[in-house]
């Protein structure tokens, strides 16, 4: 695959070879506008984060560290998020695929690994220094990224101008709460987060940047199918690990079916619309965009939980029954939750349809208090799915509300 370059007339495909290019932005209605093998990779070193915090969630759950482990991995997934969907959003814009583009590119990855290799210490509210350092490492080269389109591009200017100058200034306030009191922690994380969201809604404003819809939706079903993916890795190490132990095979064998219902079930129902043709405003991309940090952080979070059940089963985790069911159950919850709100109910579907979704994540919550807690919640997440497909193939008449 190639990436693609244009010089405001169109797109034409480069090889990445030449050393500079005007960063210029690139066409809302470009045709044939896809994930470049760039965006490719710098989504599975991403993954390598997630899958560190997803880790450090399963292991501070099972051994009963529940506050703890929710509260790190929330603020841990943010940096990851974010640091994530602001280089999606910025090369959607601008793309040029020259040796420099490239190059900062590759020192983003580089922070993105550093700041996986500080996800344990700050889990565990030890140590924030490495990871720090690997966020704003990501953070500054986008600054100067948004410098170059600065220079290039005089319609935004005034636009990436914002962005730089807010990124840059935002950085500075993540390193100086390095040397805060503890106690200021959470709070101080907060206002900064706060600030970190506020930027692209202010800069934006000076001057829209020129982001493509369907490659934005492109995108993020790519990164949401590694977050699965890394769901279904780390759900399938925990199942092999006690296997190697000898555990039930039967208990293991009705987890390991619902877990596998389950994120077919999670896969099935976020791809089951299209989400470019709702992405027509800066007030619906912000909506869309911000929303996928519950998608993303869910997901990574069924993985996780189904690990603590089986922990529980082989009598490896300190946690009881109901709360390693609540680890699987309530995340499943919560995704189905989101994708319904960012997914389906902008398509105005049928009232009972539309209804689906939420009413299965009810059930779901219920299910932490069945005997097969996992097992349950992937035949609820099944039937929704085999009702959906249903009512999709009733005649239209009789799918009217």
């Amino acid at each position: 695959m190639k990436a693609e370059q244009t010089d405001g007339a169109g797109p034409k495909a480069t090889s990445g070879g030449a050393w500079y290019r005007p960063m210029v932005a690139r066409p809302t209605d470009e045709e044939h506008r896809s994930a470049t093998v760039l965006e490719l990779f710098f989504d599975l070193c991403f993954v390598v984060a997630v899958a560190q915090a997803a880790s450090a969630l399963h292991h501070l759950i099972a051994e009963d560290h529940v506050g703890d482990g929710v509260v790190g991995y929330a603020t841990v997934f943010f940096a990851i998020w974010w640091a994530w969907m602001n280089f999606t959003w910025f090369a959607s814009a601008y793309d040029t695929d020259d040796v420099v583009y490239r190059l900062t590119t590759l020192v983003q990855i580089a922070g993105a690994l550093i700041l996986a290799a500080g996800v344990p210490d700050a889990m565990d509210g030890s140590d924030f220094a490495v990871i720090t350092l690997g966020y704003v490492v990501m953070r500054l080269a986008m600054v100067a990224q948004w410098l170059r389109a600065a220079a290039a591009d005089p319609p935004h200017r005034r636009s990436s101008l914002r962005f730089a100058a807010g990124i840059a200034l935002v950085q500075l306030g993540w390193v100086l709460r390095l040397a805060l009191p503890q106690g200021l922690g959470t709070a101080s994380f907060l206002v900064l987060v706060a600030a970190e969201l506020v930027i692209p809604i202010w800069a934006e404003r000076a001057a829209p940047t020129s982001w493509h819809p369907r490659h934005i939706a492109e995108r993020y079903g790519l990164f949401t199918l590694i977050v699965l993916g890394e769901c279904v890795l780390a759900s399938t190490v925990a199942i092999q690990t006690a296997l190697d132990e000898n555990a039930a095979l039967a208990d293991l064998a009705t987890t390991a079916a619902g877990g596998l219902l389950t994120v077919f079930g999670m896969w099935w129902l976020y791809f089951g619309k299209e989400a470019s043709a709702f992405l027509i405003s800066l007030r619906a991309g912000i909506i869309w965009g911000y929303g996928h940090y519950l998608v993303f952080a869910s997901a990574a979070a069924v993985g996780a939980g189904l690990a603590v059940n089986v922990d529980h089963l082989t009598h490896h985790a300190a946690i009881g029954a109901r709360g390693s069911a609540a680890a699987f159950t309530v995340p499943v919850a919560l995704f189905l939750l989101a994708v319904w709100a960012l997914q389906l109910r902008p398509h105005h579907l049928a009232r009972w349809h539309s209804a689906l979704a939420p009413a299965t994540a009810v059930l779901v919550l219920a299910a932490t208090l069945a005997s097969e807690p996992v097992l349950v919640t992937g035949l609820l997440v099944a039937t929704m799915i085999a009702a959906s497909l249903v009512a999709l193939h009733r005649p239209a008449a009789a799918r009217a509300p």
